[in-house]
């Protein structure tokens, strides 16, 4: 494999890489990263190895600017924590850092997300009796209310990109403005302290960005899909005609510094 920043062709990298690539194409070099298990460990290693060596890491378990050696399994390893310029705690991360607003981007997941970026994960059905509990809040409400910009990574599924959220867990750029159960700008409910929102959304099938609205809109396909493809999968009205094409691939550059710096003992790529 040449390290070269030529794109890799189909066929010579799998989803995962594709997805770590676009995830860290969205760290800036000097970015505050609050980043949890998986995908996001290796966006963000991948970003440092590459164009962003000075953007700083935090895990919510307590570590702050670490560079280990090896890949962490998990926020809570204790490798997080070489070379840290802090290992605190939960208090440290979250009330010293998140929401002191000095975190510019977060990584998040969740099981449910609207059309404004809002994420459900709590539960489906009612609360009294739901069909499926989901892990809760943890930190993802803290996340995309005071980071300055959130990425989310979610499955695409039209279950998943839903009209309306059965539970709102976690809130992008529009809220109900409670007891006015009408959606107004995040802005107007939160003030001084709205830091930001959702800036993209990367699945396994596109990339979609949000607008002056804070609506939702398709940006990119992956290769293999198509702008109706993605459509389909999704149970609101999608805005496709802003998409610009294909994602880009990973660089072989790239695909060398995910295998063997990141993650050579293959903990999350398959």
């Amino acid at each position: 494999m040449t390290a070269s920043n030529e794109y890799a062709k189909v066929g010579e990298f799998k989803p995962m890489d594709l997805l770590a690539a676009a995830a860290a194409r969205e760290v800036r070099d000097g970015d505050v990263v609050f980043a949890g298990t998986g995908l996001p460990m290796l966006a963000i290693t991948l970003a440092q190895n590459e164009h962003a060596p000075n953007a700083a890491c935090i895990y919510e378990a307590g570590s702050i600017d670490g560079r280990p050696i090896d890949l962490p399994t998990s926020v809570g390893d204790a490798r997080c924590a070489y070379q840290a310029a802090k290992a605190g705690g939960l208090f440290e991360t979250f009330y010293g850092q998140l929401h002191a607003g000095y975190v510019d981007l977060g990584f998040l997941g969740g099981a449910e997300i609207d059309k404004y970026g809002s994420l459900n994960t709590t539960y489906v059905g009612t609360h009294a009796n739901p069909k499926q509990r989901f892990t809760g809040s943890g930190g993802n409400a803290d996340i995309l209310s005071f980071a300055r910009r959130t990425v989310l990574i979610m499955v695409q599924e039209k279950r998943r990109f839903s009209e309306r959220l059965e539970y709102v867990t976690s809130p992008g750029w529009m809220v109900r403005n409670w007891p006015n159960p009408e959606y107004v700008p995040k802005k107007e409910v939160y003030g001084k302290y709205c830091y930001g929102g959702p800036t993209a959304c990367i699945t396994d099938m596109a990339i979609f960005r949000f607008d002056e609205n804070g609506i939702m809109y398709l940006d990119t396909v992956h290769p293999g899909f198509s702008a109706e493809d993605v459509k389909k999968n999704v149970d609101f009205d999608l805005d496709i005609s802003r998409c610009r094409g294909e994602t880009l691939p990973p660089t072989y550059k790239q695909l060398e510094i995910l295998y063997n710096v990141v993650d050579p003992e293959g903990i999350f790529l398959p």
